[in-house]
């Protein structure tokens, strides 16, 4: 079993996730937030500075589409 951690987030950015994530293979906000986390810390650092390629930027472009946000 794995040890989780609670983290808290404002109630109003919940409700946007949750609405956003209605139409997606998400099944809860907790999983939605678990794969934006992961996807971010498998680059090894998060840092500022880093440049995303144009790759990277279509695939984010399509999930924001995806959750309706474009």
């Amino acid at each position: 079993m794995q040890d989780k951690v609670t983290i808290k987030i404002p109630r109003e950015l919940y409700q946007k996730l949750s609405q956003a994530i209605a139409k997606t293979g998400f099944s809860s906000v907790t999983e939605f937030i678990v794969f934006v986390m992961r996807t971010l810390a498998s680059s090894g650092e998060i840092k500022g500075e880093n440049k995303l390629t144009e790759e990277e930027v279509k695939a984010i472009r399509e999930r924001l589409r995806r959750l309706g946000y474009l």
